[in-house]
């Protein structure tokens, strides 16, 4: 678990060096996948709708998203929240 910890705190600390947009692309380009991509940006977009108030129904038309995505996402947000979701809508939202 100790390599587990130390490989995260890596994948944070280059997250947080990247100074804009490009250079984020950049990186998710070569550390993941186009599928792991895809993935994880379809799950942010469920998160937003979810705290938008969106529908399931909706939400699998707009983003091609399982209903079972959406209720992981959904038990994310109501019980296992670590706040990293409202973190970030909050600031999208501050720079709008």
């Amino acid at each position: 678990m100790k390599n587990t910890e130390s490989n995260l705190k890596l994948l944070y600390k280059a997250i947080l060096s990247l100074k804009d947009e490009d250079e984020c692309k950049a990186f998710f380009e070569d550390l993941c996948t186009p599928q792991e991509l895809n993935a994880i940006s379809q799950r942010l977009s469920v998160a937003s709708m979810l705290t938008d108030g969106a529908v399931y129904n909706t939400i699998v038309d707009e983003t091609g998203a399982s209903t079972a995505t959406i209720s992981r996402v959904n038990k994310t947000l109501n019980y296992q929240a670590a706040g990293g979701y409202k973190i970030v809508f909050d600031r999208i939202k501050e720079k709008k």
